[in-house]
C-alpha cells in the first residue's frame, strides 16, 4: 500500500503542476484586473501604468506564473489586488466557515442517503419506493438557487409571518461569538445543499443495493439460514458502499471550494462567496489561491478514497 501511496504521490505533483499552469492561464485571461479604472478620470495613463508595473503585470506570463508558483510553494498565496490583504489571510478567514457548512451537509446528506436508499431498495416497486424516487427525481431537478430560495421562503418570511420562530434569511451580520446565532444562521445553507445531495446520493444507494443484492454470494447467505438484516447490512451494504465512497471522495473537494450558489444566497462568510466576489473583480492571487486549494483537496482525496476502498472490500489490493 506504501508503494501505491508513494508512487500516486509523484504522479499527484506532475497533476497539480499542469493544473496550475492551466488555472494561471485561464484567470489571467479572464479580465483585466485594472479594467475598473478605466472610468477613473482621476487616474492618468501613467497611473495606471505605474499601477500594472507594481502589480508585476507587465512582466511576460511565464515569469509571472513562476514567480507565483515559487512563493506558493513557500506557502505564500501572494496579495490580493484590491483587499491588499495577504491571500493565504483571507482564506484561512473563510475556510473554517466553510468546513463546517460542508462537513455539516455531507454528514447529514450521507445519513440520510444511506436511508433513504436502503429502504428503497428492500422495498422496491413499493409505495415507499415509489415516494422515495419521487422525491429524489424532485430533489435532483431543482436547481439549488430555487431550493435555497424556497427554504427561506417558509422558513423565513412565511414563518415569521405566522408568528413561528423563523430562520435567519442571511449571515452577513450576526454575533460571531454567539454560538446559537451561528447555528441558526447555518441551518438553512446546510438544508439546501443536503435536500440536494440527498436525492443523488440515495438514487446511488438504492441501485448499488439492489445490483449487489441479485449475487451469487448473497443467494448463497440466504440459503445458509442468516436474517435478511444480517445479510443486508453484513454482506450487501458493505459492497454497495463502494460508488457512494467515490461520489463523497469527489464532492467533498468541490464542497471545500464553496458552494458558490449557496453560500452567495445566505451570505454565508465561505470560500465559494469569497471566490465569486473576486472573480468579479479579476482579482487573480484570491481565485488562484482557492483554485490551488480545490486542486490539492482533490488529488489528496482521490488518494484517499482509493486507500478507503481496500478497508470497505477486502478483497480490493492496491498495487
Amino acid at each position: 500500500m506504501w508503494t501505491y501511496i508513494l508512487r500516486r504521490s509523484f504522479q499527484a505533483l506532475f497533476t497539480l503542476l499542469i493544473i496550475t499552469v492551466l488555472c494561471f492561464l485561464l484567470t489571467r485571461f479572464s479580465g483585466d484586473p485594472l479594467a475598473q479604472y478605466a472610468a477613473n478620470p482621476r487616474m492618468s495613463a501613467e497611473d495606471k501604468e505605474a499601477l500594472k508595473e507594481r502589480l508585476g503585470l507587465n512582466d511576460p506570463l511565464y515569469v509571472q506564473y513562476f514567480k507565483w508558483l515559487g512563493l506558493a510553494i513557500q506557502g505564500d498565496l501572494g496579495n490580493s489586488f484590491f483587499a491588499r490583504q495577504p491571500v493565504s489571510e483571507m482564506i484561512g478567514q473563510r475556510l473554517p466557515n466553510t468546513l463546517i457548512l460542508m462537513l455539516s451537509a455531507e454528514i447529514i446528506t450521507v445519513s440520510f442517503a444511506l436511508l433513504l436508499g436502503i429502504i428503497s431498495a428492500v422495498k422496491q416497486y413499493s409505495f415507499w419506493d415509489n415516494a422515495i424516487t419521487t422525491f429524489s427525481f424532485i430533489g435532483f431537478s431543482i436547481p439549488i438557487f430555487f431550493s435555497a430560495l424556497g427554504l427561506m421562503l417558509i422558513f423565513a418570511v412565511q414563518f415569521k409571518e405566522w408568528g413561528l420562530p423563523y430562520l435567519p434569511t442571511g449571515a452577513a451580520v450576526w454575533d460571531k461569538s454567539d454560538p446559537v446565532e451561528y447555528i441558526r444562521n447555518l441551518i438553512l445553507p446546510v438544508a439546501a445543499l443536503a435536500f440536494v445531495n440527498t436525492a443523488g446520493y440515495s438514487r446511488f444507494v438504492r441501485t448499488s443495493i439492489l445490483e449487489v443484492l441479485g449475487l451469487d454470494y448473497i443467494r448463497t447467505a440466504r440459503a445458509k439460514g442468516l436474517t435478511s438484516r444480517a445479510v443486508l447490512f453484513k454482506h450487501a451494504l458493505r459492497n454497495a458502499a463502494l460508488p457512494l465512497v467515490t461520489i463523497v471522495g469527489l464532492d467533498i473537494p468541490f464542497l471545500l471550494g464553496g458552494a458558490i450558489v449557496t453560500e452567495s444566497v445566505f451570505s454565508w462568510p465561505g470560500m465559494g462567496r469569497l471566490f465569486w466576489e473576486y472573480a468579479q473583480r479579476s482579482d487573480y492571487p484570491v481565485v488562484l489561491g482557492i483554485l490551488l486549494i480545490i486542486s490539492l483537496a482533490v488529488v489528496v482525496l482521490t488518494i484517499v478514497t482509493d486507500v478507503i476502498y481496500t478497508f470497505v472490500d477486502p478483497r480490493i489490493r492496491l498495487g
